[in-house]
């Protein structure tokens, strides 16, 4: 018998068929727990991951470490959006991955635009 798919899973899927990240214009991709927060840049033509950074990565975890949920998101925005414009990546396709645009999602992606990425 066949699984079937519902909820966010569903919603992710719909997103990817809209969306794929090339060289140029790298997918910005979202990933949400229930205590952290990952992002990771994907080309998807090449197959390869440009960049990431969550609360877990060493620069971002010191100053996250007593901060709040939200606080946190930013934070990893902040990084991502550092770490692509040293490369020279300026804009990126959003993949929220099914989740809803508010909150920690909606932090993240405000802070990867003040720092500078174009969505």
């Amino acid at each position: 018998m066949a699984m079937q798919i519902v909820g966010r899973e569903r919603r992710r899927l719909r997103i990817r068929q809209r969306i794929e990240g090339t060289p140029a214009r790298p997918r910005l991709a979202v990933f949400r727990s229930a205590k952290h927060i990952y992002a990771q840049v994907v080309d998807d033509i090449a197959g390869k991951t440009v960049a990431h950074a969550s609360t877990l990565s060493r620069d971002v975890r010191a100053d996250v470490a007593d901060a709040s949920k939200l606080d946190a998101a930013k934070k990893v925005g902040q990084a991502i959006a550092k770490l692509l414009l040293a490369k020279g990546i300026d804009s990126v396709v959003f993949d929220r991955s099914g989740y809803l645009y508010h909150g920690r999602i909606r932090a993240l992606a405000d802070a990867a635009r003040t720092a500078g990425l174009k969505f």
